[in-house]
Formats: structure tokens, sequence, C-alpha cells
């Protein structure tokens, strides 16, 4: 069977996504979105005292925002901002062990000591997710959390899945979605949020938005 390439009736927008993640484009076409990507770079360093779930919130609204000017400035802001049905989607995912930030590692040592860090141990991860609207009008914002729960792992276990390549580009040095799988023993919230994009919330942040769940 052919995958599902209808947008969903309820959210009939002009989708932009402020990302150059292959992940998070893939996740939305697998629910029948359709997206642009326009992926921007902000500062990303934490603020004193922010907590990790404060600071993917921040970074996301931050990227949305950040997506929006860029357009606004590289094309006819009038004709641009003029589009009712245009919306960004900024998003932000990090790696929460006991309140400390993970992200993607500098070099094999760096992983490896993040793999057993995680080992036999919960750790959350957390998502903001905003939607913007090209003209400004349109602000809307989320944070989801998912438990993931670690079995026991080896560096010998850490050492062969750095080796694997895998890990080297993901926040906390292992992706659910591939052979990172084999050392989660549960998780507890949204799997596809682990990936890289909570679809349940982003969907119903989606539809919230006024004038963007009409077809007709």
């Amino acid at each position: 069977m052919p995958p599902n390439t209808e947008m969903p009736r309820e959210v009939c927008a002009n989708i932009i996504l402020a990302s150059a993640s292959p992940r998070r484009k893939e996740l939305l076409e697998q629910i029948g979105i359709s997206v642009s990507c326009y992926p921007v770079d902000i500062d990303e360093t934490p603020l004193e005292q922010e907590s990790p779930a404060d600071l993917v919130q921040r970074l996301a609204l931050g990227k949305a925002g950040c997506c929006r000017e860029r357009l606004l400035l590289a094309h006819n802001s009038d004709e641009l901002s003029s589009s009712e049905d245009t919306l960004i989607v900024g998003a932000d995912t990090i790696i929460d062990l006991d309140g400390v930030s993970l992200g993607k590692p500098d070099d094999r040592e760096h992983a490896v000591a993040t793999l057993l860090s995680l080992a036999n141990r919960d750790h959350f991860v957390h998502t903001g997710v905003a939607v913007v609207s090209l003209k400004g009008n349109v602000h809307k914002s989320n944070i989801v959390t998912t438990t993931v729960s670690f079995g026991p792992l080896s560096e010998t276990d850490a050492i062969r899945y750095w080796e694997s390549g895998e890990p080297s580009d993901k926040a906390g040095s292992y992706g659910i979605q591939g052979l990172g799988a084999q050392f989660v023993a549960h998780l507890s919230g949204s799997y596809s949020n682990v990936v890289g994009l909570p679809l349940y919330e982003v969907l119903s942040l989606l539809r919230a938005v006024p004038n963007s769940n009409s077809c007709e």
C-alpha cells in the first residue's frame, strides 16, 4: 500500500519547517503533512539556571521567529505577509539526565561516557514545538516530555554502537529509530517525540490555528 500523501483534512495551511532535520520532515510526511524546509541557526547556549524544558521551548520559539524574519527579508514582505495560510513550525529536542542537557557527542570517548551514564537509568526527552504564522498574528507553543528507560549496556556495547556511525549526530548519543533501540527497555510517552517531533501535539497546534482548519 502506498504511503498516505494527503494532508490531514483539518490542516490545509502551507507549512514551513524551520529545520534541516530529515527525521522531522519524514515524521510530518508520515502523517500526510507536506512541508518545505527553511533551516535557521540561532544561539542555543542555555541561560543561567535555565532548565532543559524551558530551554527547548525558548529555542523552538526562537527558531520559528528567526525563520519568519528571514523569509520576510528574503522575499517581498507584503506578498508573503498577505498569506494567512502559511505557518512556520520550530522545534528543539534535548536529552535531560538529572537536569543536565546532553547534546551531540564530541568524539568516541564522549559518546561512550554518555551512553554508560544512561545505562540502567531513566532519562527525559523534551521537545519544544512552536507554531508561528507568517503574518505574525499566531503564536502557539508546547513542551512534550517522554521518559526513556535504558537497560544495562557495557563499554564494548557502547564502542560497537559508536563504530556504527549512528550516534555521532544524535543528542544523547543514540537514535531510538535505529540501532539505538537495542538499549531502550521501556518508554513512557510519545515515541515520535524521542525521534525528534511529537506528532500528536504538533498536529494539535496546527489544528488550533484560526483559518487553517478549513479546506473549502
